[in-house]
């Protein structure tokens, strides 16, 4: 195993690469160019057996080992930007109004692809190494549909890896957990049907605006009182419409929001619970609801011999105090977690330093952060395939 002292003189060429994918940044499936430009880098570095239009854009590469036999693991890199206007000011800003890589997925992309250009001449390991490089990872459908379209069973993938920056850490460390790592997201639209009129004869209305704000304040009950107080539960009212005019009291209110926990139970819970408190308080006042609730993306639950093998690759990288392997759950959402459905693995985060959170006009990777991320799938491809 090697430090990441080995990895330093890929730094300035995959920062070109990550560079060049920030400054065209596509968005959710329509990664035409991203996915082009991984490929042809890909096949430059030598790798025979490359397949494009996996889920649409995806990209899966293989590289054989030349130490023998082996299983075949999968490395995970997301390639969708967002739809955020940069405000960076970096000189390699994006060139796409109104979209930017907010999220690091350049990096990612970048970094996985520096590892492919490793291990394509090392070629030093057991078995074979699935590169997958996913689209519309922010639209949390991408690594669903790769699953469903079976690149698991297709390339006989046995384990599965995914990595993504932090902001707030420091470049150089690496972050990780057994079991719940990211909370499972869902989402519900609730419609507060009442009656209209003027607002002028308030007895003579059910007034849905009032009743949807005593929904919003009953449902944090939900959370405070009807759960288990250490099991995370987070139920967020994100938006509300009623009215058009300010002298008509609407005949409904819609209300919508998002449902996070780190519990798979308790989205069964809440999928029930909701409705049921906000149908007694709409009764309560005369007015009645419809209600939808959607399920996104599941808990991310890292595998402990994975999680294991992930703390020791990254320990054999920058060394043990540089990898706190029991942080905190995240109550952030990610759809790696329907490949870890699929098959055992692991999720970690990389350092990114003291730059401006994810999904922020001001983000951009730290390349400084690339040879950790290219030093830490070479480490853990020698580690599981030794």
């Amino acid at each position: 195993m090697r430090g990441v002292e080995n990895f330093k003189h890929y730094q300035d060429e995959v920062a070109e690469w990550r560079r060049y994918l920030h400054e065209h940044p596509e968005l959710d499936y329509a990664l035409h160019d991203t996915s082009k430009f991984v490929a042809e880098k890909l096949a430059s570095f030598g790798i025979n057996h490359i397949e494009t239009g996996i889920a649409e854009t995806g990209v899966i590469a293989l590289i054989q080992g030349e130490l023998g036999d082996g299983p075949t693991i999968g490395l995970r890199a997301d390639m969708d930007a967002l739809p955020i206007k940069e405000e960076s000011n970096k000189p390699w800003t994006s060139r796409v109004p109104g979209k930017m890589h907010a999220c690091g997925h350049d990096g990612h992309t970048a970094m996985l692809l520096g590892a492919a250009k490793h291990l394509a001449r090392s070629r030093n390991f057991k078995g074979t190494v699935a590169l997958i490089f996913q689209p519309a990872e922010e639209d949390g459908r991408g690594g669903e549909r790769m699953v469903q379209e079976g690149v698991m069973e297709r390339f006989s993938i046995s384990q599965v890896f995914g990595m993504h920056n932090r902001p707030g850490l420091d470049v150089g460390k690496f972050s990780i957990c057994n079991g719940p790592i990211q909370a499972g997201l869902d989402e519900f639209d609730l419609i507060v049907k009442g009656r209209g009129g003027h607002p002028a004869t308030p007895h003579e209305n059910i007034d849905p605006i009032v009743i949807g704000a005593q929904i919003i304040v009953g449902l944090q009950m939900l959370v405070s009182r009807s759960t288990d107080p250490l099991e995370a539960l987070v139920i967020s009212v994100t938006k509300m419409h009623a009215g058009e005019a300010y002298n008509i009291t609407p005949q409904q209110a819609e209300i919508s929001g998002t449902v996070r926990t780190l519990v798979p139970q308790l989205r069964n819970f809440a999928e029930t619970a909701i409705p049921t408190a906000a149908q007694g308080i709409a009764r309560g006042f005369g007015a009645d609801i419809e209600f939808k609730y959607r399920r996104l993306e599941p808990v991310t639950v890292n595998h402990e011999a994975e999680t294991n093998l992930a703390v020791q690759a990254a320990r054999n990288l920058v060394g043990a105090a540089a990898v706190d392997d029991r942080i905190k759950p995240g109550m952030g959402s990610e759809d790696f977690a329907y490949m870890l459905e699929a098959r055992p693995g692991s999720y970690i985060f990389l350092g990114n330093g003291s730059t401006a959170s994810c999904h922020n006009p001001a983000y951009d990777f730290d390349d400084e952060a690339l040879p950790y991320g290219i030093g830490y799938w070479v480490n853990l491809v020698e580690k599981v395939l030794a």
